[in-house]
C-alpha cells in the first residue's frame, strides 16, 4: 500500500466580516460549493448559531460567539468530527496573562479562539484583537494576547502538531502590504505586532504561503475605500501557520482573492494524507 494512501486534507480560513451578510449575498454558498474544504475556520462571524440560517449537512460545527451581540466570533466547520473542541484559552494560559484591555473589557468574552483536536493534529483558529487606530489595544496585544496565543499553541504541540490560522491583524513584513512605508507605526504594522507574529516563526511555526509565494502582491484584506481591492492595494493579515513537523506534509497554500463577500478573502493550505 502506498505510504500516503489517504486523501489530502484542505483547510481554509476566512474572516467573513459578518456571516449573515455573506450568506444573504450568496457568496458563502458559492464558495462552499466551489472549494468544499475539509475544515473551514471562520473569524468575525458576528453572530450566534441560532441567528444564522445555514444548512451544512456535511459538516460538524463548532461556534464561539462574543458576549456582545453582532461582534467578533469564530467558528470551525469540519467534515470529520473533531475528537474534542474547546473555546478560548485553558486556565493554564489565562492564569499567566491579563487578557483585559485598557477599558476593562475581557477579550475572553469576545469569542476569539476555537481549538479542535483531530486524529493527526490540532486546528486553532483565532481572531486576533485589532490594535485600534489609537493603538489603545496594542499593550494588550504585545504583552498578553499574542504571547498567550503562542503559549497555547506550544502547549498543544507537546501532544501533536498544530495548525493555527485566522485573522492575525498584522502584516508580518514589508512584503505583506502594498504601502509599507506609509503605514509604519500604524495599527497592523507596528513593531510590536510584527514581533508578535515573528515569535511564532521563531518558535518553529511555518508561514505556509511563503513556501509557495515570494514577493509582494499577495494580500488577504483590502480597505473599502479608494477601490483598493480592484487595484490590489491590500494587506496580508490572514495566515495559516503549521508546526515544523507538518512542513513536509504541506502540498499547497494559497490566497483566494477571487472569493468575494467580505473585505477579507479566504486563505488555505492542503496537507497530504
Amino acid at each position: 500500500m502506498p505510504r500516503h494512501s489517504k486523501p489530502p486534507t484542505t483547510i481554509y480560513s476566512w474572516n467573513v466580516n459578518g456571516l449573515r451578510a455573506v450568506l444573504r449575498k450568496g457568496d458563502f454558498q458559492s464558495f462552499l460549493a466551489a472549494h468544499q474544504p475539509d475544515i473551514l475556520c471562520l473569524q468575525e462571524t458576528k453572530a450566534e448559531r441560532e441567528q444564522v440560517v445555514i444548512d451544512l449537512p456535511d459538516y460538524h460545527e463548532a461556534w464561539s460567539s462574543a458576549a456582545k451581540k453582532g461582534y467578533s466570533g469564530t467558528a470551525i466547520f469540519s467534515k470529520t468530527a473533531p475528537l474534542k473542541v474547546t473555546t478560548g484559552f485553558p486556565a493554564a494560559i489565562t492564569k499567566k496573562f491579563t487578557l483585559v484591555d485598557s477599558e476593562g473589557r475581557d477579550v475572553m468574552d469576545e469569542g476569539r479562539v476555537i481549538t479542535a483536536e483531530f486524529e493527526r493534529f490540532y486546528v486553532v483558529t483565532a481572531y486576533v484583537p485589532n490594535a485600534k487606530d489609537d493603538l489603545s489595544r496594542l499593550p494588550l496585544r504585545e504583552q498578553h494576547w499574542d504571547p498567550a496565543l503562542l503559549a497555547h499553541c506550544k502547549r498543544l504541540e507537546k501532544t501533536k502538531p498544530v495548525i493555527v490560522c485566522g485573522d492575525f491583524n498584522v502584516a508580518h513584513t514589508e512584503l505583506d502590504l502594498a504601502n509599507p512605508k506609509a503605514n509604519v507605526g500604524n495599527k497592523g504594522f507596528t513593531d510590536e505586532e510584527r514581533a508578535g507574529l515573528q515569535a511564532f516563526i521563531d518558535a518553529g511555526f511555518v508561514d505556509t504561503l511563503r513556501l509557495f509565494r515570494e514577493g509582494n502582491g499577495h494580500y488577504s484584506w483590502w480597505s473599502h475605500r479608494a477601490n483598493a481591492r480592484a487595484r490590489n492595494i491590500g494587506w496580508r493579515i490572514d495566515y495559516v501557520l503549521v508546526s515544523a513537523s507538518l512542513r513536509s506534509a504541506v502540498r499547497a497554500a494559497d490566497i483566494h482573492a477571487d472569493v468575494m463577500g467580505s473585505d477579507h478573502c479566504p486563505v488555505s493550505v492542503v496537507l497530504r494524507g
